[in-house]
């Protein structure tokens, strides 16, 4: 069965590298929605007389977040519609807290959860500090709105959440990525979307 994949977390939990490797081990498409979002955002910012690199403040989220989120799924369910498994990454926020968003979602291309097989890997880390941390050392112009407005960003973007749609608790997986990535982490990413070997 076709595979819709989310990876979703905080920023700096690693949800881009987990699924860059697993994609990289299964040739499944990749649609990570900074990366599809950005020229759109930089256009979009600098026209209205904004920072082009913020991707956190308020304007930013009228001008372009759902924006980013539809441009990504486009993109990701095309694919599903043509049979290939899509790993979808962001952090869907107010997607994965809306009960029907997934079905609504699927409904764009004549598909449900019986013939779709949806998943979601929660990355998370142990703690604020080292979002903090992997956020700070990876010094992208990006984060920078993040890491002088920390303790709002921290407390609206990084709370815990829990996943609101119709889809089985053992296709939800909440992984702790705060030690580094190696082979045995992403076998157990791709155990759990793909099953075992």
């Amino acid at each position: 069965m076709r595979k819709l994949v989310f990876f979703v977390g905080g920023a700096g939990a690693g949800k881009t590298t987990l699924a860059k490797a697993l994609a990289a081990r299964r040739g499944a498409a990749l649609f990570d929605m900074d990366t599809m979002l950005r020229p759109a955002a930089v256009a979009l910012m600098t026209q209205a007389g904004l920072d082009p690199d913020d991707r956190d403040s308020a304007a930013y989220k009228a001008l372009c977040r759902d924006l980013g989120y539809r441009i990504t799924m486009d993109a990701a369910l095309e694919n599903v519609a043509i049979g290939n498994d899509a790993l979808v990454i962001g952090p869907f926020t107010k997607e994965t807290d809306d009960p029907k968003w997934i079905e609504s979602e699927l409904a764009r291309i004549g598909a449900t959860l019986s013939d779709v097989e949806v998943s979601v890997v929660f990355v998370q880390l142990k703690d604020d500090r080292q979002h903090y941390e992997r956020i700070a050392r990876r010094g992208l112009p990006l984060d920078q709105y993040k890491l002088k407005h920390w303790e709002n960003f921290s407390q609206t973007s990084l709370a815990s959440r829990e996943l609101k749609w119709s889809i089985p608790a053992s296709s939800v997986l909440y992984f702790d990525n705060s030690g580094e990535l190696n082979e045995q982490t992403i076998d157990l990413v791709e155990q759990f979307v793909y099953g075992a070997k």
